[in-house]
């Protein structure tokens, strides 16, 4: 299990959000569940927001006008014969709020408010930024690409937006219903995008980033599946790597004949990433496998030296303070810099 107050500070990073203003402090409260977080998330960072003003963009309107306005859309006025009732139908350029940014901010408000386990306190709040978004429309869910423009907190509260209707929101067939805990899919993405964003933050000595491996191979290459690690770690004076694969599974050991293995395809995996970026062969490029530790209750720290390559398995705990976390990851770069 995770500490809900850890999934805060995951966000943070994973939205390079750390500097958003007093949204911060955010991390020390004690939540009883993902909605309350969500909901405060929310009510902090849009109170922010509509000091400011919410983010307005053109937007093209087709309607039927007794006066002209913009272009007259000819075919439309005649197919519905708007000119009898001397009426055109016009196209022009608003600049207006009803922006598919402020209208998932909109949703997910909505969708906060119908949860039995937000706090009536929170609802209040909830209540009086809706009563302020009259300007938007109100829709339903709609995917929407990542934001990344406008205001760093704004880009921050519309993707964190976006991440929570995609990870809770499950269609019932009679329509959208929020559940208790993000998926696993949900949750494997932040994870990977959290420990991306840690290591740049604190490294910054080191060449951080999510590189794609070239397969060591001669012929064609255009047939084999592209290998992209999640992190690597590179010291640009001894020229070491550390090619880390996030791993978030609710179960993290298969048994096989009574007994507790790895999944091998993950061990293939790591293997393949590593001995691909060592092309020649120095022993200087390292692998860990790290999966967030799950409620089995297994802790592994195990280092194998597989041809001349070191591999290493560890389990991230996810439910301890987050300077505790903070530690453990720590150690990780210590002992491979080291």
């Amino acid at each position: 299990m995770i500490r809900i107050s850890n999934i805060y500070y995951m966000l943070a990073y994973a939205f390079r959000s750390l500097n958003a203003g007093n949204i911060t402090h955010m991390g020390g409260e004690e939540f009883d569940n993902l909605h309350e977080l969500f909901a405060e998330i929310i009510i902090i960072g849009m109170r922010k927001q509509l000091k400011r003003g919410l983010p307005r963009h053109y937007t093209n309107i087709s309607e039927e006008l007794s006066n002209l306005r913009g272009k007259i859309d000819i075919q439309y006025s005649l197919r519905g014969l708007t000119m009898v009732r001397h009426r055109l139908v016009c196209g022009f350029d608003e600049f207006t709020e009803d922006t598919p940014s402020n209208q998932l901010i909109k949703c997910t408000i909505t969708h906060l408010l119908r949860q039995s386990d937000v706090s009536s306190n929170r609802k209040h709040y909830l209540k009086f930024l809706q009563a302020n978004l009259d300007n938007v429309a109100d829709v339903g869910y709609v995917r929407i690409p990542q934001q990344r423009i406008g205001g760093a907190e704004y880009i921050m509260l519309v993707n964190i937006c976006r991440f929570l209707l995609d990870g809770l929101l499950m269609n019932t067939g009679s329509g959208y219903k929020m559940r208790e805990w993000l998926t696993d899919e949900a949750m494997s993405s932040l994870y990977e995008h959290f420990l991306l964003e840690y290591f740049r933050r604190h490294y910054s000595d080191f060449k951080v980033r999510s590189a794609q491996i070239d397969w060591d191979v001669k012929g064609e290459k255009d047939f084999l599946p592209k290998m992209q690690s999640d992190i690597m770690l590179s010291d640009r004076t001894s020229k070491k790597k550390l090619i880390i694969d996030a791993k978030y599974y609710s179960k993290i050991m298969l048994s096989q004949y009574n007994t507790e293995k790895i999944r091998s395809n993950h061990l293939y995996q790591i293997f393949s990433y590593v001995k691909n970026e060592d092309k020649e062969q120095t022993g200087l490029v390292d692998g860990i496998l790290l999966y967030a530790k799950t409620d089995e209750g297994i802790s592994l720290n195990q280092d194998y030296e597989l041809s001349g390559n070191r591999i290493g398995i560890r389990t991230l705990d996810l439910n301890m303070s987050f300077e505790s976390i903070k530690k453990q990851l720590d150690v990780i770069v210590e002992e491979w810099a080291s």
